[in-house]
Parts: C-alpha cells; sequence; structure tokens
C-alpha cells in the first residue's frame, strides 16, 4: 500500500542530506501517517489531518460596523491629546533630572 494520506492524498516528499563537503545525497521525507478507524473504516490518516478533524467548528459572528467620519476624528483628536501629554510628562521629568544634577554639583 502506498504511503498516502487517504484524506488529503499527501505523499512523500524529496529533501537532500547534506554532507560536511556539502555532497548532495536524495533522501525520501516520509509523512506521519496514522491507521485510524473512522466510521468503521480503518484508514491511513497524516497528522495534520488528525488535527483539523479534531478543530471544532468555528461559528462566524457578524463583524462590527465600521466607524463614521466623525467617530474617526474623534478617536484621532484623542491621540494627539495623549501623544501631547506624554511629551509633557516626558518634558517634565527632563527638567527634574536638570534640576537634581545640579543640586548634587552644588553639594559637591
Amino acid at each position: 500500500m502506498a504511503k498516502k494520506c487517504d484524506l488529503c492524498g499527501r505523499g512523500a516528499t524529496r529533501g537532500a542530506s547534506r554532507s560536511h563537503s556539502k555532497i548532495r545525497t536524495l533522501r525520501r521525507q516520509n509523512i506521519n501517517l496514522q491507521s485510524l478507524t473512522i466510521e468503521g473504516v480503518k484508514m491511513k490518516v497524516c497528522t495534520s489531518c488528525m488535527r483539523t478533524m479534531n478543530k471544532p467548528e468555528r461559528i462566524k459572528t457578524k463583524r462590527k460596523p465600521s466607524l463614521t467620519k466623525t467617530e474617526k476624528a474623534a478617536r484621532a483628536e484623542k491621540v494627539v491629546k495623549t501623544k501631547e501629554a506624554k511629551d509633557k510628562a516626558r518634558e517634565a521629568k527632563a527638567k527634574d533630572r536638570g534640576a537634581k544634577a545640579k543640586a548634587r554639583k552644588i553639594k559637591k
């Protein structure tokens, strides 16, 4: 019997093993076949097919409606405000570090 998956038909592939001197020796890379009984019929199934059989079916959900122009503008404004606030906080920290460094120099 051929070494092929009964569900997807995938079979062995050819690969090359390379020696230290870069000599290429072709070899056969077999797939991982497992014998499995499905609905009373014994089949040879590859492990990737077994994994997809075990996955639960996905239920499609409705997509969220896209944002309107005003909502997009509001979000963009909010992002700009937060960036400005972060920049101000960084500047305040930098000033604070400068003041502390000056105080250390004066103490020395």
